[in-house]
């Protein structure tokens, strides 16, 4: 009798020597088995969605519910079925989920996101001359790609910058995927913490915040938020809202470093860049993860209701189907803002014109004020955020003539 044979693992190794490339194994993927049954780092099987048409119609459909631990793929101490805290935005559907997204979407749209992109501006000068004030030397994560994101996200929803130590830890425990139980439960604990307080604080003494604004809005509208809800919404945006534009801002710097031949058309066009930037990298390694409420069809393959999937939007971001050439990036490429970098669907990011904001204004400052930036190490010797779920350059040391 033969042994059925094993679940293949779900990708996660990038090719050796390309920091820039999702797993090899997606391109075969996308070719013969675009939704295929895999094993997750986690241990149980879920089907894996490759092409970017399937990937698309998979976040559209309400049949496919958020609610699970959005990183129980990866994190093995995760319960997938745990019930659904209160707040949480991510996993949470339909009415729940609409809920809170139009208490906080106001504060997002591009027209006042525009009115921040001076204190982007601002703050990107800053710190270019605070670190062009150093020795010729820098480690561009810490000096440059991480502050512009944070200090952003801080002015807009209330949060003192000051206590940025205290929120970059614990945002950097709560998305690594390499972390024990005890030390992610002791990280959202003292995040929690410390945003039930701050919130407290906006409950008796509003300010000009989203924080302060959430609080008003939700007793405005007959649906007060308890505190545990304040929280969970609160950490959701604070730990998204700086960590995965931190993380593309390092890495689109690192690719122009090795692309300086495309460096003078990025700069050209900054809004088409970033975007070709945004689908080219896709950060957001491990893919999306979804439950089956009923019986559907994804593509040629039925997925039985109770069934996990991924969505994997670094393979559909690279999906030569809908992106010609789509392995080269390209800054003439034709609609460059149809990716999914940002998800889709009801629950893509509520933050990503922010986000657009800040890789504009920080890439192109960046480049136009230093131009002979040069990486300060072998770029084989750099190392990156395999074991998190957003990826990125660990450091990025970089030099330049004083």
């Amino acid at each position: 009798m033969s042994t059925p044979p094993e679940t293949p693992a779900l990708p996660t190794t990038r090719p050796a020597g390309c920091p820039f490339d999702p797993p090899a194994e997606y391109a075969a993927l996308r070719e013969t088995s675009p939704v295929s049954r895999i094993r997750c780092p986690a241990g149980f099987d879920t089907w894996l969605v490759t092409r970017y048409d399937d990937v698309r119609a998979v976040l559209a459909d309400p049949a496919f519910s958020s609610r699970g631990a959005s990183s129980a793929h990866v994190k093995a101490d995760l319960d997938p079925y745990d019930e659904v805290g209160p707040g949480s935005i991510i996993q949470l559907d339909g009415a729940e989920h609409s809920r809170l997204r139009k208490m906080v979407v106001a504060e997002f749209t591009v027209r006042r996101v525009e009115r921040l992109r001076e204190y982007v501006r601002e703050q990107v000068e800053r710190h270019l001359d605070a670190m062009l004030a150093k020795p010729g030397r820098a480690d561009l994560v810490q000096d440059f790609a991480l502050p512009i994101p944070s200090l952003a996200i801080c002015e807009l929803l209330g949060v003192p910058y000051a206590d940025r130590e205290l929120f970059q830890r614990q945002s950097s425990l709560l998305v690594s995927t390499g972390q024990d139980a005890g030390t992610t439960d002791q990280a959202f604990r003292e995040l929690a913490g410390y945003l039930g307080a701050l919130f407290g604080g906006k409950q008796r003494d509003p300010r000009d915040d989203l924080f302060s604004k959430l609080i008003v809005r939700a007793e405005a509208s007959g649906e007060p938020l308890d505190l545990d809800e304040l929280v969970m919404l609160g950490l959701s945006l604070l730990v998204a809202g700086h960590e995965t534009t931190a993380n593309m801002i390092a890495l689109s710097a690192l690719l122009l470093l090795e692309h300086p031949d495309q460096r003078a058309q990025a700069l050209a066009d900054p809004p088409r860049a970033v975007e070709e930037l945004l689908r080219y990298l896709s950060v957001v390694q491990f893919g999306v993860l979804r439950y089956a409420t009923e019986e559907v069809k994804v593509g040629d393959q039925t997925i039985a209701a109770g069934d996990w999937l991924i969505a994997a939007l670094n393979s559909a971001n690279r999906d030569e189907d809908r992106y010609p050439r789509a392995g080269q990036l390209d800054f003439t490429r034709e609609s460059p803002r149809t990716h999914v970098a940002f998800g889709f669907g009801a629950h893509q990011c509520v933050g990503q014109q922010l986000a657009r904001v800040e890789m504009q204004e920080a890439l192109t400052a960046l480049f136009r004020r230093v131009p002979g930036l040069r990486l300060a190490v072998p770029k084989e010797s750099l190392a990156y955020k395999h074991n998190t779920l957003v990826y990125g350059p660990e450091e990025l040391p970089v030099a330049w003539s004083a």
